[in-house]
Formats: structure tokens, C-alpha cells, sequence
């Protein structure tokens, strides 16, 4: 945790993926001061999890009354999505497809968040693969045991981890999603959490709220402050997370992080969860990538997408986005800022 002011801090997770806090100055990511609405609107916040990471969505609104009941809104649509999206309830949608291979009658946006997976897919040249499900599972078997090898899993183990990836092999309609090979499973925790901020905040500005933060583990900023000034983020320093290197406004932007130091399988970081599927390893390469985009699920996954992928790539894959902008940290320690 960071106590920085004038910052709202991306930093460390608190299960795989990063988590994202908007509170006081104690808390992991800090208000910037001067939030002052004038009367009789007030500043309206909830506080809570979203796909296991800390969530928070805030409002200006005149009435109290009504401030509760969009915020109920949000809370029911959150929940709502988490039964369609999350890893851990095992009567999810995702974890019924992961379980069965199959799944009939798919909630749709299950199907429309898989749409935007093959996207990113192919535009990252496989790097940003949802199927490598089972490589995580098989690290996390692995170092969980007494004893582990540090040098992780066996060859024989990646290898038939490797066997069952691929998002090719993914096949969805509105009918129906099925894995076309064996013993496949899937994870959206790279891109879910903004698919999530996205819904929650146009729910929001559906109702009419015009100046919102939604942070569900990534952030989507609309409208501004009412003091007239827009939001500003920190971005957490990969080579020291509790630390803020930059500051970045958001001005009706998305902005996500990922990096390797968010969710370590073992003490040295050398084995994360970020995996690159054609090696079957953890990404080294890329420290972290933040993303400010035009969405949060765009962001969420170039993010993911970004650490995983060779840095001389990303300019190409900003460049096709467009209206982007990326903040590399290399192995090195090093920065590079990338804009289309």
C-alpha cells in the first residue's frame, strides 16, 4: 500500500489480478483534493470486490436517495456479471464450460466478451491467449507443493499444458460454446475486469450521471471533477510497486494495468501469471504495461497483451488500435511510452 497525495494509485493485487482503490489517503490509491461539488450535489462512494480485486464506484449526485439506488443498480449489475465471468463460483457460466467442455444457451455476454477476445487475439499474434487456463493451473499445482523444484513445472508437464491451448479452438455462438479439444479451459481475468468497469459505468451514464469514477479493477473516468478539473491516475513503478512514477490525466478514458509483480507464484517473480503461450513460461520481456484507451476492456486486454508480447511489437498494435497510449517498464527498469 502507498499513502501518495494527488494520486489515485494503480498497484499490487490482491489475488491475481491488480486491485484498484479509491479512498483515503491510508488506502492504496488517493483522491486528489479539491473534490468539491458544488451544493447541493454530494459525493456518493461504494466500496467492495469485483472478480476478487478491490472495487469501488463513485457518483456526484444532488439526492441521496436516488445516489443509493444507482449505486444498488451497479452493485446488481456487478453481481450479476460476476455469475457469468468469475474463475472461483463454481456455478458460473465460465466455470461451467471449463468443468463441462460445453456450454449451451450462453449468457451473451459471455459470447460478446469472447468476440473481443478473438479481436485481440489475433491482433496481438496470439500473444493475448484466454486458453492458457491450464498452464496456470498447472504453476500454481506446482509451487503450492512442499518442496517445489524452483525451476517450475517439467518440460513433460509444459509440454501437455501447451497441448491443450489455443483460442482457435475455441468454438462460440449464441448457441452454444464448446472447447474442440480435451481437457481445454479458458480465463477472462485479462480482460473481464473491464468489460465489467465498461457495463458498470454506461449503466451510469444511461441513468444520467454525468461525472463518475468506476474502478472494478480497472477504471473508466467520465465527465470530471466538479471543481472543473479532470481525473488524474497514478501509475504504480513495476520496478517498485508501492511506489507512483507518473501521473496521467483521464478525460472520458479507460486506463488498465498489468504486470508480472502483481501475482507471483514464487519469491524470486521469475514464475507469474502472466504466460506467454507459445513458450509455456512466465513473460519476463515487460516489467508492466498501462493502457489509456477509448474502453476499459480494450485497455484491460492490451494490458495483459503488452507484457506478454515482444516490446518491438507493441507500436504495431497501438498503431491499429489508434487513440491509444501505453507505458512499457521493461526487464531493464527502463520506460518506453508508445502512442498512436
Amino acid at each position: 500500500m502507498v499513502n501518495i497525495q494527488n494520486t489515485l494509485a494503480l498497484s499490487g493485487p490482491l489475488t491475481r489480478r491488480r486491485a484498484l482503490t479509491i479512498g483515503a489517503l491510508a488506502g492504496a490509491a488517493t483522491l486528489l483534493p479539491g473534490w468539491a461539488f458544488a451544493a447541493p450535489a454530494m459525493r456518493h462512494t461504494w466500496h467492495g470486490t469485483a472478480l476478487g480485486a478491490e472495487a469501488s464506484i463513485t457518483i456526484a449526485h444532488h439526492h441521496e436517495g436516488e445516489a443509493a439506488d444507482l449505486i444498488d443498480m451497479c452493485k446488481q449489475e456487478l453481481k450479476r456479471l460476476e455469475a457469468v465471468f468469475s474463475l472461483y463460483l463454481p456455478t458460473s457460466a465460465l466455470s461451467r464450460l471449463n468443468r463441462d467442455g460445453a456450454l449451451d444457451a450462453p449468457p451473451p455476454e459471455l459470447v460478446s466478451l469472447l468476440d473481443r477476445c478473438s479481436d485481440v487475439y489475433q491482433l496481438s499474434g496470439g500473444a493475448f491467449d484466454p486458453t492458457v487456463q491450464p498452464l496456470w493451473s498447472l504453476y500454481a499445482d506446482h509451487f503450492s507443493r512442499d518442496g517445489a523444484a524452483p525451476s517450475g513445472p517439467s518440460a513433460a508437464a509444459l509440454s501437455d499444458a501447451r497441448a491443450r491451448i489455443g483460442f482457435q479452438h475455441v468454438r462460440y455462438s449464441t448457441q452454444k460454446i464448446y472447447f474442440a479439444l480435451p481437457d481445454m479451459a479458458v480465463t477472462l481475468n485479462g480482460i473481464a475486469q473491464g468489460f465489467i468497469t465498461d457495463r458498470i459505468a454506461a449503466r451510469l451514464q444511461a441513468a444520467g450521471t454525468k461525472n463518475i469514477l468506476v474502478n472494478m479493477g480497472e477504471i473508466v473516468a467520465s465527465g470530471r471533477r466538479l471543481d472543473g478539473s479532470p481525473w488524474r491516475v497514478g501509475l504504480a513503478d513495476p520496478n517498485l510497486p508501492a511506489n507512483v512514477w507518473r501521473t496521467v490525466q483521464l478525460d472520458q478514458r479507460a486506463l488498465a494495468s498489468s504486470g508480472g509483480y502483481e501475482s507471483r507464484f514464487d519469491a524470486s517473480g521469475d514464475h507469474h501469471h502472466l504466460l506467454n503461450p507459445s513458450t509455456a513460461k512466465s513473460a519476463l520481456g515487460v516489467k508492466g504495461a498501462s493502457v489509456s484507451t477509448r474502453d476499459a476492456t480494450t485497455a484491460d486486454a492490451l494490458s495483459t497483451a503488452l507484457v506478454v508480447m515482444d516490446p518491438g511489437q507493441a507500436q504495431k498494435i497501438i498503431g491499429a488500435v489508434g487513440d491509444t497510449t501505453a507505458w512499457l517498464t521493461r526487464a531493464d527498469g527502463s520506460r518506453l511510452i508508445l502512442r498512436s
